[in-house]
């Protein structure tokens, strides 16, 4: 076995792990002001919650989705970066990160590295749309996981 991680069961599991989970949800979503609270909330100690909260997630908030990377070119001008940025949110994909060069001669190269989700159908639609946005000379997708 190579991972470090097992996807398992709940039902195998002593219950205080779910409940370690539910109180960092808690806690995260503001229905409880803090530790003491969560814990009380759904019935285990402080030291349950804080030997493992660092081990415990729900699978829900773990991101599985593809991944793109994407190049371009770009000339050095206000707003051509928030427009390739508004048409990528206009398609439901998350940036996750953005890396620019220091712009030569007025171009900057610009790597985004987006979360498609399951639904990278649409990847192509979206490159040709960034593709002919003004001030950019080249578009290109690096690679997808």
């Amino acid at each position: 076995m190579q991972g470090k991680y097992l996807i398992v069961d709940k039902s195998l599991l002593p219950s205080y792990f779910e409940k370690v989970a539910e109180a960092k949800e808690l806690i995260d979503e503001g229905q409880a002001r803090d530790v003491s609270e969560a814990v009380k909330m759904v019935g285990i100690s402080r030291s349950t919650y804080y030997k493992y909260k660092d081990m415990v997630r729900d699978i829900s908030t773990v991101s599985m989705g593809r991944h793109a990377i994407i190049s371009m070119m770009m000339s050095h001008r206000v707003g051509v970066l928030s427009t390739v940025i508004g048409i990528i949110s206009r398609y439901d994909y998350s940036v996750w990160t953005i890396t620019q060069n220091p712009p030569v001669d007025a171009k900057a190269n610009v790597v985004i590295t987006l979360e498609l989700g399951e639904d990278a159908d649409a990847l192509d639609d979206m490159l040709k749309e960034i593709s002919v946005v003004p001030g950019l000379s080249r578009v290109q997708l690096l690679g997808m996981d």
